[in-house]
Formats: C-alpha cells, structure tokens, sequence
C-alpha cells in the first residue's frame, strides 16, 4: 500500500526549518498542496521574518510541487485566522493539520519566569488550539480531516529544566484525547507525535554522533502516517533515528478497598499489589476509567 496525499492541502506550522520543513517536503514529494507557516524567528521565540518559509516553498515549487508560505505567529488569533483563510483562498480546502511549531526557554523551575513558562505553554498548547480552533469547521464542514499534535518525551516521561516545555507537551495529548472522540462523527482523526530529532531546538543538548542518527526526515513518516486515510486515531507515536513505537497510557487492575480499608494505612500495606503493571491496560476514555473502577469493585 503507497500512502498518497494527492490534491490534499496541509498546513504544518513551524515549518520553515528542521522537523517542520522535513514535513512539508514529504507531504509534497507525495502530491499534497503545502500551506508552509512559520514566524522566522529564533529557537526561543524572539524575531521574525519570512525567509525561512519562502525557501521551503521555493524547494517545493522546484520539485513539481505547490505551496504558499504564510507568516503568522500561532500565538496570535488574528494571523491564525490569515493562516486559514490564506489556505482556502489558494487551495479552497483544508485536509491536515500538523500543529509543530514551538519555542523553547528552558530552566529550572525555581529559576524560570512565569513569563517564559506562559510563553512557552502559549506556542505549545494554545498555539495548537488556536489552530485546531480555526481548521476544525472547515473540516467538519468536508466530513474529514486529520490532525497532528507534537508531543514531547519531556512531556510524557519529564526532563530536568523543561517544567513549562513538559506541561505544554502533555497538554497537547490531553487536547487530543477528548478532541479524537469529538472528532469521531465528523471523520476527523487526532493523533500525536513523540519525536526525538536533531534540530535547532536539540543541537546544543545532544552528541554530535546521536545528532547524526538523528535526522528530521526519519521522523517525518510517523507524521504522515498519521494523517493518511487508514490513520488510528488518538494515539501517541514514538519515532526518532527511524525507530517508531507506540505510546500509551495504562493503568494497572489495582485493589478494592472498602470501608474502613479505604485508609492511606492499607494503600501503604498493599501498595505492591496497587502497582503491579503486569496486567496494566491501556484506557480510551475517562467513561472507561470509571467502568474499570466499578469492575474492580464488583469483582
């Protein structure tokens, strides 16, 4: 099966350089109308300039393939609207959504500023929702879309001097997870993206043997697999140096207790039982992880 994204038209923000513009450049080689977005500023957010989508465009144009470039800043209502409506204006329609752009500022939490972790979580988090926000009556409207989210290992497993980067990145699974059941009726499919690659936004935390494993465009398949036809839907999908894995949340069978046993005493008595994963099972939706509670209860 070749996966193809002919006449499909694809927004991917931040994609004026590293996993961004390996992105766009794949979705083209395989027939997609490319909405290339990126500010053009530096790896924390400050300046700005068109350039960098330009040339990607340019590079898409060159190969046989189209695209426009698009400057808004996702933090900034009024440009996402522009990002939009300069996507229908040109392609008249909106098939995929890759929510990638992203800043970091990283520090300890007792040195960071609550103004760079609010930043940060505005690219991030707000900056995916005000995306989906904008796209996701268009792709209601066409009964299909798919949308995907970058996530972070620092978000899911944690890094040291990432507080604001982490919180954003978990942020945008959680989004997720409620907007794949919202979606389900309207053909619209929700997934996220754990990437580890060598970019700007890694090149100075990493050996340059690891970086060179690392490259962008062994990451960007996991993209486009989960924005194809046949796509899962809400999933969490591990990809760096061309390994790919899927992610997920479980939770393990636990224990019942009841009555006076509902003590922190006896959580503490029986708390390898309570952690024993050997059975743990991954959870759709928080209706089932209140239907697991209750057939624990009853069991």
């Amino acid at each position: 099966m070749t996966i193809s994204f002919k006449d499909k038209v694809v927004i991917v923000t931040g994609s004026g350089n590293g996993l961004g513009r390996s992105h766009a450049l794949q979705f083209a080689q395989r027939g997609a109308k490319i909405v290339v977005n990126d500010l053009g500023g530096t790896v924390d957010g400050s300046g700005g300039s068109s350039e960098a989508a330009e040339k990607v465009v340019e590079e898409i144009k060159k190969n046989g393939g189209e695209a426009i470039a698009n400057g808004s800043s996702v933090t900034d209502k009024a440009g996402v609207k522009k990002l939009v409506d300069d996507a229908m204006a040109a392609f008249g329609r909106i098939d995929v959504l890759v929510n990638n752009a992203g800043v970091l500022r990283d520090k300890s939490f007792a040195k960071v500023t609550l103004e760079d972790f609010e930043f940060v979580v505005d690219v991030h988090l707000m900056g995916s929702v005000y995306c989906t926000k904008a796209v996701w009556p268009v792709m209601v409207e066409q009964n299909y879309g798919r949308i995907v989210m970058t996530s972070s290992s620092s978000g899911v497993y944690g890094n040291f001097g990432q507080t604001n980067y982490g919180s954003a990145k978990l942020g945008v699974v959680g989004f997720m997870n409620s907007l794949k059941i919202e979606g389900q009726k309207y053909n619209i499919k929700v997934n996220s993206l754990i990437p580890v690659a060598a970019t700007r936004m890694t090149e100075s935390l990493m050996p340059k043997e690891a970086l060179e494993k690392l490259q962008p465009d062994v990451v960007s398949p996991a993209v486009l697999f989960m924005a194809s036809d046949d796509a899962p839907t809400g999933i969490m999908l591990s990809a760096g140096a061309g390994v790919y894995a899927l992610a997920q949340i479980v939770q393990a069978p636990g224990v019942a207790l009841t009555g006076d046993d509902a003590n922190p005493d006896k959580i503490a008595e029986r708390w390898s039982e309570i952690s024993d994963m050997s059975e743990a099972k991954a959870l759709v939706t928080g209706a089932e992880h209140t239907t697991e509670i209750f057939k624990k209860l009853n069991s």
